[in-house]
């Protein structure tokens, strides 16, 4: 219940904020805005399904065990808000990877908002 609290009391105070701090980041702003290298990722240039699964299973892993993590949970830094939307984002994109097709917007987005992710960590 206390995770739950606190999820609503981030989603509100994001919601409060406007566009001032990393909540401009998540809401009312295009996506240019919260990617440093606009336009193609890394992911989406590589040709190899073997190593791009991997990739993007690494990305994944490393998303999830940050949006699990108590010290990032309850940080007052957003780590924890794009490690969550990493996670999905990778996950969606490694769903299509299993099924051999590339599916350009999620796999820029799981590359994206890990990038985000790792950002706020240091």
């Amino acid at each position: 219940m206390k995770h739950s609290a606190r999820l609503l009391a981030s989603a509100t105070a994001l919601l409060l904020a406007g566009s001032t701090g990393f909540a401009a980041d998540i809401i009312g702003e295009p996506a240019v805005n919260y990617c440093r290298t606009v336009g193609t990722s890394d992911l989406v240039l590589t040709d190899n399904m073997v190593e791009l699964k991997d990739r993007v299973v690494k990305l994944m892993d490393d998303s999830i065990a940050v949006a699990n993590s108590p010290e990032w949970i309850n940080s007052s830094r957003p780590a924890f808000v794009w490690a969550s939307e990493a996670k999905v984002a990778c996950g969606k994109a490694y769903g299509y990877l299993k099924t051999n097709y590339k599916d350009e917007d999620y796999l820029n987005k799981c590359e994206c908002f890990h990038d985000r992710m790792v950002e706020y960590m240091h």
